[in-house]
């Protein structure tokens, strides 16, 4: 096996620094006027050049260096240029005091990129939040003095002692919350300020007609909403629906998408993420926010060091992709490590601290806005007042295979779903996929309290415990359910006795019931939800699928200690007559498992989890949960949700973390096979007319460059869009250029005969490509592509080319051995 970076074994003479040129560009330099340039150096030049092994880039043909839409770029290339651009920097600052300002502004420009998206995160964050909360109580009613209020707020500017779901009046504290006098009722009705839509009609806020009322504002709110958000998404950004995970972790993997971090799509994105999430659909806000966080981000364009750089660009995203999910759970170091585990492809140290700053910045102007309305800068604080007990690891256990089966079911079913879609009429009517996914969702979940509630609020009731110590967590305000959740059969004899501690009543039990069929009905609907054309996310709904099944897990490991002290199990741990068991952690638990399970992610998993709870104790619970749940749904299904999202549009995406276990040689994938012509170039033979005609004939994007059909000794490689750019460029601005132009790809001048004048193409060849051999085992090919970024690689076979390696080929490769349709890859 050999493989060489470089052609004709492997050597090049790198240019020394003193070659370089200023880096100043002005595109409308000609190569008259610059092609002396690689022989001495000006100062006050304005043309730039970069040299990686042999690519000599120069300015005077604008778009050489730059990317097609739906093309991979050049990791390797990319990234020596920037190397030669900092050697270049660092050497220029000696020059002059301006020089070194540059020099000091090429350094700082990073951290005042990050530091731009940071702030802009948390601002476009914190209005978001306080836009859905306040279009999500809309579907309910009003707040007549102050319409931009919403409920919460509304209730809070009122004297009375009255207060929203699942908060407390800030002026009362926990045992005036729950125990004050009889006259005082804790229910949202008795907030005079706030009018139910019933009550803006006339009627009264209770009875039949106001139900009926209440209702049909429901779903005509949703109704509304959601054919807004669909709409705009269809009319201005196309880009703007989904996740957009999937999407970024393809780019951030080298893949260019234009137009998919422009500024219409985070406009439209932001406003249509609002109207989709107060809809009431079966979909969150927070994976999306990773996708604004990426648009924000793409603001490093004007920043020349990312922005003629696509491979530094995409240092800049990932520390975006960091403070998206800093901002969408209160998580700046989860939202690093979520970086860091499943969407970036480049992670160098410089980009880690980077990262951690751009969340850093993100939380604090989030906590600054503070649009959770508490204390707190987390979504889902908790404060659980014992901690948890050895034996309750084999019911913690049992989440996470619970956990790894529901994520799997849905999994499958979405897919299929999506994939049904795609490929009928269903997919050429997407607003009236929404409407009616909307107007389903709305009917079936206004008659459950569970599902009718905001997800988010939801989770959060289930989080919390029931005890005296708690009390702002049993006295939700108004909300029934709540108090079904906390009806036990308690005795208040004892100021110490625990309300867990108690036999069930039968609040408890119809409190299950319900949430077996919230569970249900949100699965059911998240499968439809997730991957119309509306912008929405999958962490809460995932949350909340784990929470209830959590909850109820809970419930029954509480009633079986209760039941059965003196059971082997328990009788150890659970002193008689106090709790030892918490419902809310197993329904942390059991959001945790059910995300894994969905997003296979593990580390970043367990911290979110606690930096969203505030639970740093519980982190082993967690850690046990997230391990099973990813070991069942690997067991069941090879890839997470993103990662099956990306192979469904064809993405040319290689997973870092798959292993590639066939025996197979780059003979079997090279194209074109043995003693098929090959599609090349020759490096001084070929006039224009044959190069036009090559391209015409053919669809390859790169082409190798030989020294004759004979040989087929390798000289360089070049691409089809600068070969096309280059001509173009040389009929515009050189005399004589024509169509019997020779095209040469070397230093040496042929003799000059009578005809048109040479073309000299050198500078568009990358004389160094990577090169591999016939027998290279298919594994060694694989973990070039992946670790070096490759777009190919040529075969040769004793110095001569046989062929050439793309990243789709690979990638086809990959999928036919899996047992996969290899043309489902439409990208290269």
């Amino acid at each position: 096996m050999k493989f060489s970076n470089g052609a004709r074994g492997g050597t090049h003479a790198y240019p020394v620094e003193d070659d370089m040129i200023d880096i100043t560009t002005a595109s409308g330099q000609t190569d008259r006027n610059v092609k002396n340039h690689h022989h001495e150096e000006d100062d006050n030049s304005t043309h730039y050049s970069s040299t990686f092994g042999g690519i000599h880039e120069t300015a005077d043909i604008p778009g050489i260096g730059q990317y097609e839409d739906f093309h991979t770029i050049d990791w390797q290339r990319d990234i020596a240029r920037d190397r030669m651009r900092h050697r270049y920097i660092i050497k220029k600052k000696q020059d002059s005091v301006w020089s070194l300002i540059q020099g000091a502004h090429d350094a700082w420009s990073g951290w005042l990129c990050v530091l731009l998206v940071g702030l802009c995160t948390g601002v476009v964050a914190g209005v978001i939040d306080i836009g859905a909360s306040w279009m999500t109580d809309l579907k309910f009613g009003i707040c007549p003095q102050a319409f931009w209020l919403n409920k919460e707020q509304c209730c809070w500017s009122s004297e009375e002692t009255t207060f929203d779901t699942g908060k407390q009046a800030f002026w009362l504290n926990k045992e005036q919350c729950c125990w004050s006098s009889e006259e005082t009722t804790f229910d949202t009705g008795n907030c005079s300020q706030w009018r139910t839509w019933s009550e803006v009609l006339g009627q009264s806020r209770t009875g039949a007609g106001a139900y009926v009322i209440s209702y049909l504002f429901y779903i005509m709110c949703a109704l509304l909403f959601a054919a807004l958000s669909a709409s705009l998404v269809r009319m201005f950004a196309p880009y703007a629906c989904g996740s957009g995970i999937p999407e970024i972790k393809t780019i951030l993997s080298g893949f260019i998408i234009r137009g998919y971090l422009g500024k219409w799509t985070l406009i439209i994105k932001s406003v249509g993420l609002i109207l989709s999430v107060s809809a009431g659909l079966s979909l969150g806000k927070e994976g999306p926010m990773v996708h604004i966080a990426c648009c924000i981000g793409n603001i490093s364009y004007l920043f020349p060091k990312y922005g003629r750089n696509e491979a530094k660009k995409r240092e800049i995203l990932s520390a975006a992709a960091a403070a998206g999910v800093s901002v969408a759970f209160g998580a700046p170091i989860g939202g690093v490590l979520f970086s860091l585990e499943e969407v970036s492809y480049y992670f160098p140290l410089k980009t880690l601290w980077r990262s951690f700053f751009c969340a850093l910045i993100a939380a604090f102007i989030l906590r600054y806005i503070n649009p959770f309305g508490n204390e707190h800068s987390v979504l889902f604080y908790v404060e659980y007042n014992k901690p948890w007990i050895f034996f309750e690891l084999i019911p913690f256990i049992g989440l996470g295979i619970i956990g790894g089966v529901i994520a799997t079911i849905f999994i499958k079913a979405n897919l299929k779903w999506c994939r049904y879609r795609k490929y009928s009429k269903l997919g050429q009517y997407p607003v009236t996929e929404v409407l009616l996914v909307t107007v389903i969702t709305a009917l079936i979940a206004y008659p459950n309290p569970y599902t009718r509630m905001n997800t988010s609020e939801l989770i959060y009731l289930l989080f919390s415990q029931c005890g005296i110590s708690n009390a702002d967590d049993l006295c939700q305000c108004g909300i029934s359910n709540a108090d079904d959740l906390c009806d036990y059969n308690r005795n208040f004899t004892d100021a110490n006795s625990a309300i867990e501690w108690a036999p069930a009543g039968p609040g408890v039990y119809r409190a299950i019931w319900l949430l077996i069929l919230a569970l249900i009905l949100k699965l059911i609907m998240t499968i439809f939800t997730f991957g119309m054309k509306v912008p929405c996310g999958l962490f809460i709904p995932s949350l909340c699928l784990g929470a209830i099944a959590g909850r109820i897990v809970g419930i029954a490991m509480e009633q079986l200690a209760y039941n059965y002290p003196k059971n082997w199990l328990f009788s150890g741990e659970c002193s008689t007559g106090y709790d030892c068991i918490t419902p809310g952690l197993y329904a942390m638990v059991g959001a945790a498992a059910v995300l894994g399970g969905v997003t296979r992610m593990t580390v970043s998993l367990v911290v979110i989890m606690f930096e969203l709870t505030g639970g740093v104790r519980y982190i082993v619970p967690l850690m046990a949960a997230a391990m099973a749940s990813k070991w069942v749904g690997d067991a069941l299904g090879r890839q997470g949700i993103y990662d099956a999202h990306i192979a469904l549009n064809g993405y040319p995406f290689l997973d870092s973390k798959d292993e590639f276990a066939h025996t197979s040689l780059a003979a079997d994938v090279m194209q074109p096979k043995r003693n098929e012509s090959l599609a090349v170039i020759t490096q001084d033979s070929m006039t224009v007319d044959d190069i036009e005609a090559l391209l015409k004939e053919t669809e390859h994007k790169g082409y190798p460059v030989v020294v004759s059909h004979e040989s087929q000794y390798l000289v360089g490689f070049v691409l089809r869009r600068e070969i096309n750019l280059a001509i173009a460029n040389a009929r515009r601005t050189v005399d004589g250029i024509c169509g019997q132009s020779l095209v040469i790809f070397t230093n040496s001048n042929p003799p000059q005969t009578l005809g048109p004048p040479h073309l000299k193409l050198k500078k568009i060849l990358d004389m160094a490509p990577i090169t591999i051999t016939d027998q290279t085992p298919m594994e060694t090919v694989v973990d070039m592509f992946r670790k070096l970024g490759l777009r190919q690689t040529l075969v040769t076979h004793n110095g001569r080319l046989l062929g050439v390696i793309t990243k789709k080929d690979v990638l086809r490769h990959v999928k036919q051995l899996d047992n996969e349709d290899p043309n489902s890859v439409l990208f290269n």
